[in-house]
C-alpha cells in the first residue's frame, strides 16, 4: 500500500476506484485534477488523489491496453475506469493492492455507479482478460512509446531534441513519486535544529541544499512539527534554489536602505517567503490573479513575514509600478510545467505542443518589460520550472542577444532529474531530490 494511503481512514476500495476514475475522467475532458479533487468527500480525498495520480503516471500504458482488450472506445465514464484499473493493475511491483484485488473492486464500482453499471460485465469481462493474458498484452505495448514512457508523444521528441543524452532519466523522473521537501525558516529555526525536532516525532529526513530536508517518508503538513508556527514550508529543493542566486553577492544599497525587490509572478509564495527569510527587504509580491495573491498573504501570514501583495499583471508595469527601480527581480515565469509533472502529472496530458511557443511569447513579453525596472547594477533571476530549451536557454539567448545592457551570470541553467544536472552546485547523489528546473542570472551594466 502506497504511504499517502497508508494515513487515510480504510474506505472501501471501490468508492476510492470511482472517485480515482473520476479524477482521470476530469483530466481526460481537459480539467486540471485540483478541482476534481476538490468535488471528491473529505473522507475520500487522500486515498483518491494516490490512486488518481498513479493511475495517471501510468495514463499512456494503461490506455494502449484498453485498446488491445477494446478498440473501440466505451463511454468516458466508463473508459476512465478501465484505464484507472489497468494503470493501477498491469505492474504488479508497484501495483499499490493485489492485482486480482483491483480488479475485482473495480467491477463493484463499475456495478454502484448509475454511469457505469450498465457496462460492468464490459468492465468484468476486459479485466479479466488482462489477468489472463497480462504478460503478452504488456508486451506487445512496449512497443509503444507512448505506452513506454507515460508521456505524449510530441513530449518525448521534443525532449530526445532538447536533452538527447538524459531524455530517457527525465522521462522515467515523471513517473516517480517525488519526496517531500522542507525549507526551514531562518528567521525561526535552523535546519540543524528542525532536523531534530523531526527525529524526535520521529519523522526522519536528511539535509538537502542550504535551508532543506527531504522526509523519509512524506507527512500531512498538519503533523509537521512547529508548522502552523512557521518553522517550515513545503518547497521543492530546486525552488529552494532562487533566494541565494537572486541575493548571494547581491551589493547592498549605498545609501543604507533596504534592498528593493520585485518578486513578478509571486503566488503561492514560497520564493517570496524565502526571499524574507534569508534578508532584510523590501518586497513586492505581484501576481494577476486576486485569489492566487490571498494565497501569498496566508504563506506570509503564517511565517510571520511581511510584503507589498499586488494583484497586477507584470507585463504592464504602467498599472501598478510606482516608478522606482528595484534592486532585483525574481521572475518566476508561467511555463509548461515540464519540470515537475511527478509532482502533477496531469500537466503531461493537459499540455499541448502548442503550449510551449505560446508560453515562449508570455516569457518574453515578461522579460521586456520588467528589464527597465531593473536599477543599474542590480540583478534579474528568471527561472521556469521547464526542461524544455525554448522556455529555458533559448529564452535567454534571445534575450541578451537584443539586450546589450543584461550580462549572463554563472548559474545552474538546466535543471535535470536522476543525475541530468548541468550545475555544479547540484551534487550527483542529490539529483533525483530536484525538480526540473532553468535559472538564469542577469546583471544590468552600469
Amino acid at each position: 500500500m502506497t504511504q499517502a494511503l497508508a494515513h487515510t481512514a480504510a474506505p472501501e476500495l471501490w468508492r476510492l476506484l470511482q472517485a480515482a476514475a473520476r479524477v482521470v475522467q476530469a483530466v481526460l475532458q481537459g480539467q486540471s485534477t485540483t478541482p476534481a479533487l476538490a468535488a471528491v468527500p473529505a473522507a475520500l480525498r487522500a486515498g483518491t488523489q494516490a490512486l488518481a495520480f498513479q493511475a495517471l503516471r501510468q495514463l499512456g500504458r494503461a490506455q494502449a491496453l484498453r485498446v488491445l482488450l477494446a478498440r473501440r472506445p466505451p463511454p468516458p465514464a466508463v473508459d476512465a475506469l478501465l484505464c484507472s484499473a489497468l494503470a493501477l493493475a498491469w505492474d504488479p511491483t508497484a501495483a499499490p493492492y493485489e492485482p486480482f484485488t483491483l480488479v475485482n473492486q473495480a467491477v463493484e464500482a463499475a456495478k454502484r455507479d448509475r454511469a457505469t453499471a450498465p457496462q460492468s460485465a464490459f468492465v468484468n469481462a476486459c479485466l479479466r482478460r488482462f489477468l489472463r493474458e497480462r504478460d503478452a498484452l504488456v508486451a506487445i505495448t512496449d512497443a509503444d512509446p507512448v505506452a513506454r514512457w507515460n508521456h505524449p508523444d510530441w513530449w518525448i521528441r521534443r525532449l530526445k531534441a532538447d536533452h538527447p543524452q538524459h531524455w530517457e532519466a527525465i522521462l522515467q523522473a515523471g513517473n516517480e513519486v517525488p519526496p517531500m521537501t522542507l525549507r526551514v525558516n531562518r528567521r525561526r529555526s535552523t535546519p540543524e535544529a528542525y532536523l531534530q525536532r523531526l527525529a524526535e516525532a520521529g519523522m526522519p529526513a536528511r539535509r538537502v541544499g542550504e535551508d532543506g530536508l527531504v522526509l523519509a517518508s512524506p507527512r500531512p503538513v498538519q503533523v509537521l512539527p512547529g508548522f502552523d508556527e512557521g518553522l517550515a514550508s513545503v518547497q521543492d529543493a530546486a525552488a529552494q534554489m532562487a533566494a541565494s542566486l537572486l541575493l548571494d553577492g547581491l551589493p547592498l544599497p549605498p545609501d543604507g536602505r533596504p534592498l528593493r525587490i520585485l518578486d513578478a509572478c509571486a503566488a503561492p509564495g514560497g520564493k517570496t517567503a524565502h526571499l524574507l527569510e534569508r534578508a532584510d527587504a523590501q518586497v513586492t509580491a505581484l501576481d494577476v490573479d486576486p485569489v492566487r495573491c490571498e494565497r501569498i498573504s496566508q504563506t506570509l501570514e503564517r511565517l510571520g513575514l511581511q510584503a507589498r501583495i499586488v494583484a497586477a499583471d507584470a507585463a504592464r508595469p504602467a498599472d501598478w509600478w510606482d516608478g522606482q527601480v528595484f534592486d532585483a527581480i525574481l521572475l518566476d515565469a508561467p511555463c509548461t510545467a515540464s519540470g515537475i509533472v511527478r509532482r502533477h502529472p496531469d500537466v503531461r496530458w493537459l499540455r499541448r505542443a502548442s503550449d510551449i511557443d505560446a508560453l515562449a511569447q508570455t516569457q518574453a513579453r515578461l522579460l521586456k518589460a520588467l528589464w527597465p525596472l531593473l536599477a543599474p547594477g542590480g540583478r534579474l533571476l528568471y527561472c521556469t520550472c521547464s526542461v524544455f530549451r525554448a522556455e529555458g536557454e533559448d529564452r535567454i539567448r534571445s534575450f541578451v542577444a537584443h539586450n546589450t545592457e543584461a550580462v549572463l551570470q554563472p548559474a545552474p541553467g538546466h535543471l535535470l532529474p536522476l543525475g541530468g544536472a548541468r550545475a555544479t552546485s547540484v551534487p550527483e547523489n542529490q539529483a533525483s531530490e530536484y525538480d526540473g528546473f532553468f535559472y538564469a542570472r542577469l546583471d544590468k551594466r552600469v
